[in-house]
């Protein structure tokens, strides 16, 4: 940080340079955006990031074409409203970003907003016409089912993968999309009404069922009135809207981790980092037009609902009683009031999940169970009178704030240590430590966490932008736990969880097992008030100029290879219903790459490496006859072949069987988990409404039980005991 300060003190000379100059640049013509302070904030951005950041990265040329990437895919990613010809006219810009922002000329957004809002009253009038037509044609025989202007019986398709298609050549192309995009969401609208009969929400509200023409007829009118919604919240953005995100284009060209938080959103930054306790518990991210769930919260109603996952798409929000909203394209401070809310009131979110089907998923808002959040452990019995320790790592959290105030403050080291003496006691023959959907958290508590199974040595190594390396060590010399030990990962173990797994993984102390490849964020940010580092004469002259969010840092293993970008790699794999997921920082828009430092010297845990092919052979044939498994690994492979065919079919069969496919799938897994409680003595009714209900930790209990990579974990843990090291 004293870098950091020091290399603040030349700026500020800089920046009385550029006041003097902007200081008389003439007033916006706009009206409607203080022109001055956003030239002053692109100047700032220009000459401080390359400073801040941990890359190389200057601003120039290459960057400013990123940047300009970056601001079309979040100015019209799902290609609904540019030409080609508007993409072409923005794209002379884009050589003179690096300039602009250097001399305060910036002049992209005003023009971009100019475009965009010309397509979206363009557009606006199309949709509107062609769903004008409430007539709904029903034949007799065989013949064309005309809905509207729609005819939803007629075979067509439409690719929903923005990546693969390009922007219209002109009004008429653009227009034959949005006349698809209509008729699939009437036709979608059409089906949920028609379940909705089948299978009412609400059981006291059942009545009469209405005619096929009456659903069709309300299924055009929802889908006019959330269009003409969804056209109202576009008109809303305002210029300085489009400037911020400009901003945060130049800053994610660096790294995508690498924000500008605008003044509106530096509230909703503080609420995600202090952890707000009430609505749903999910973390979302505005990603493409899209708003995508990142993490749910340990303890929040949305794990304890168990549906919402990591990486679903967002696409509706419903207030209990009310009519849905379409939140594609909506920012994420709107998309986030939607969904918060008091504890006690359901939402229903409309999903699309990441097997590419879609999902209704009502949540009963409420706080975080704080106890949830916390490290726990259970004692796993196998047949022949074994007992295998459990321990469930939801985050490395630390209570600072409680330290600073003079207490020691709950922390996961000392929970998990505290398990670890609970489980030593029961005798246990090994332990399964779960780090998946582990996030991270404090760095500390991940190198303390991983001293927790070896003597001493260094952990994890750090290094700065300036190159300086710091080495961080356990420097307990007790062993708390000496005994056999797999550690669980998946696509969502990131940061902290991957500096255990990679340090228990170099020690050769624990056996890693989970997908093909952990998160792989091996950077730190920093955030960096705009505020601070400008004169104090001129800060009257403007408004809040907001934050950055700044990678500072990079993690590397004790054997000097980075964490990020490749994440860690587990020593046995094992089949993932969500392996075609493209999730991981090797799949972010301009991450850093991975690369190595020089190794530090460090002795093994034990001079005899585990017989890895051994462990895995004994486990794939294990696998071979494991159901739960086996349905994993089958309908992973379905999943992947839909996500790589994206064209989807947009007619009420096809569309209607679509859903059923969807729901056989989810059927399937869940028989497979009913037949298995059914063999155990435990019952076989479930009703999904029940782990909303039932005791918190009896749901944990039960999902412990079931949870087959679990189950494999503990069996590899009994083959560590038996099979002799090499």
């Amino acid at each position: 940080m004293k870098i950091i300060r020091n290399f603040l003190v030349f700026q500020l000379l800089l920046c009385f340079l550029f006041l003097s100059q902007v200081s008389n640049a003439a007033p916006s013509e706009a009206g409607k955006v203080d022109q001055k302070r956003n030239r002053f904030i692109g100047y700032l951005l220009s000459k401080q990031l390359p400073g801040f950041h941990f890359s190389d990265k200057v601003v120039n040329d290459d960057l400013a074409n990123a940047a300009f990437y970056l601001y079309i895919k979040q100015l019209d990613y799902q290609k609904r409203f540019l030409l080609k010809k508007d993409v072409e006219q923005l794209s002379a810009f884009a050589p003179y970003i690096d300039d602009n922002l250097a001399n305060g000329r910036i002049t992209l957004p005003d023009t971009g907003y100019d475009i965009f809002n010309e397509k979206i009253d363009l557009v606006q009038k199309a949709a509107e016409a062609m769903l004008a037509n409430n007539i709904v044609k029903i034949p007799v025989g065989p013949g064309d089912l005309m809905v509207g202007n729609f005819d939803v019986g007629k075979k067509e398709a439409y690719e929903t993968d923005p990546e693969k298609t390009d922007f219209a050549e002109n009004i008429t192309e653009l227009k034959e999309r949005w006349r698809k995009i209509l008729k699939a969401q009437v036709i979608s609208q059409f089906l949920d009404l028609e379940e909705e009969q089948v299978k009412p929400k609400d059981k006291e509200k059942v009545g009469k069922k209405k005619s096929e023409e009456e659903l069709w007829q309300e299924a055009l009118t929802k889908v006019s009135k959330r269009n003409k919604t969804f056209f109202q919240r576009l008109r809303q953005e305002t210029l300085q809207d489009h400037y911020d995100r400009f901003f945060n284009c130049i800053t994610r060209a660096f790294d995508p981790h690498t924000n500008y938080i605008p003044p509106a959103g530096k509230e909703q930054f503080d609420i995600s980092m202090r952890g707000s306790l009430e609505g749903i518990g999910a973390l979302l991210r505005e990603d493409d037009g899209f708003i995508k769930v990142i993490r749910i919260i340990p303890g929040s109603a949305s794990a304890r609902q168990g549906t919402l996952k990591a990486e679903d798409i967002i696409l509706q929000v419903a207030q209990e009683g009310e009519e849905p909203v379409d939140i594609t394209d909506m920012r994420l401070r709107d998309a986030v009031r939607l969904i918060r809310g008091p504890k006690g009131k359901a939402v229903s979110l409309k999903v699309k999940k990441i097997d590419g089907g879609t999902q209704v998923i009502k949540i009963v808002r409420d706080v975080v169970q704080i106890e949830e959040t916390f490290v726990k452990s259970t004692i796993i019995e196998s047949p022949g009178g074994r007992k295998t320790g459990y321990i469930y790592i939801p985050s490395f959290y630390r209570d600072f704030e409680g330290i600073r105030n003079g207490s020691k403050g709950r922390n996961s080291t000392d929970d998990t240590l505290k398990e670890i003496v609970e489980l030593k006691k029961e005798n246990v023959d090994g332990i399964v430590l779960d780090l998946r959907d582990d996030g991270g958290g404090a760095l500390v508590d991940a190198v303390d966490i991983a001293g927790l199974f070896i003597k001493s040595g260094p952990v994890v190594q750090v290094k700065n932008s300036f190159g300086d390396k710091k080495i961080l060590s356990d420097t307990d010399e007790k062993e708390y736990y000496h005994g056999p030990l797999v550690v669980l990962v998946n696509k969502f173990s990131a940061s902290a969880s991957e500096i255990v797994a990679a340090a228990l993984q170099d020690y050769r102390r624990a056996v890693i097992v989970g997908g093909k490849h952990t998160h792989g964020k091996g950077t730190v940010q920093t955030i960096i008030d705009l505020n601070d580092n400008i004169p104090l004469l001129h800060m009257s002259k403007y408004d809040d100029l907001g934050a950055l969010k700044v990678m500072i840092q990079k993690f590397y293993r004790v054997n000097g290879s980075s964490t990020q970008y490749k994440g860690v790699e587990p020593d046995i794999i094992l089949p993932n219903l969500f392996e075609h997921i493209k999730s991981g920082e090797r799949y972010l828009d301009y991450s850093l790459p991975w690369d190595s430092i020089e190794p530090i010297k460090f002795s093994p845990w034990n001079d005899k490496p585990f017989d890895l092919e051994g462990l895995r052979r004994l486990s794939q044939e294990r696998g071979k006859k494991d159901e739960g498994l086996n349905i994993i690994a089958e309908e992973a492979v379905k999943a992947a072949y839909r996500a790589e065919h994206s064209v989807m079919p947009i007619d009420l069969e096809d569309m209607r069987n679509q859903r059923q496919e969807s729901r056989l799938v989810r059927e399937k897994i869940g028989a497979h988990y009913r037949k298995y409680r059914e063999e155990r003595g435990e019952g076989g009714e479930f009703d999904e409404s029940e782990d909303e209900k039932g005791d918190p930790k009896e749901i944990w209990l039960k999902n412990v039980k079931e949870d087959p990579y679990i189950r494999e974990a503990v069996n590899i843990v009994g083959d560590i005991s038996r099979l002799p090291r090499l």
